[in-house]
């Protein structure tokens, strides 16, 4: 099996015609992988630490805690508290990421049968919603009462959904079959 990374550089070879590219540089890349969670309570600081702690055992990077950026008086949340984490992944802990996701992480989870194409944007970039962080075997089991979901965006240099759909196809991405 070809790891996703080699899949990349002979992308552009397959897409050369589909997608009318003249010029190497012009070849699909993936650029980033945006890796973000919410803490649910924002007052419980175990929360806090126990969602950072699994996301840098998952992605092998330590996150950043992301404030509030208003005060909403109905959520008592004011301006500045931790509501999120995120990580951006470059490089190898990037393809590290995406090569642990699409083949072992999301065929554990429950009745998978594919990922949904919908969840492409206007501007060729994919987010892919993961509800339990179990999945990823880096994690223990041993809490159940601490599971929490999360997203990750892969963002690529490709400008609309028609070429990032065939690039993602290429690749071999799980989609469902319609």
């Amino acid at each position: 099996m070809k790891l996703l990374k080699e899949k990349t550089k002979e992308a552009f070879k397959e897409l050369k015609e589909k997608l009318g590219l003249k010029n190497i540089m012009q070849a699909p890349k993936i650029l980033k992988v945006v890796v973000s969670s919410g803490v649910g309570s924002f007052n419980d600081k175990k929360k806090i630490d126990i969602v950072t702690d699994r996301l840098a055992k998952i992605t092998g990077q330590k996150p950043i805690k992301r404030g509030a950026k208003k005060s909403v008086a109905s959520f008592k949340s004011r301006e500045g508290d931790i509501v999120g984490v995120q990580i951006t992944l470059r490089g190898e802990k990037m393809w590290s990421f995406l090569d642990r996701l699409l083949n072992i992480a999301l065929p554990r989870t429950k009745d998978f049968r594919g990922i949904s194409i919908d969840a492409l944007d206007e501007m060729g970039n994919y987010t892919l919603a993961i509800k339990e962080h179990t999945v990823f075997s880096e994690t223990a089991d041993e809490d159940l009462k601490d599971v929490f979901g999360f997203s990750a965006t892969i963002v690529t240099n490709l400008k609309n959904k028609e070429s990032a759909s065939e690039f993602f196809k290429t690749l071999g991405f799980p989609f469902k079959k319609k």
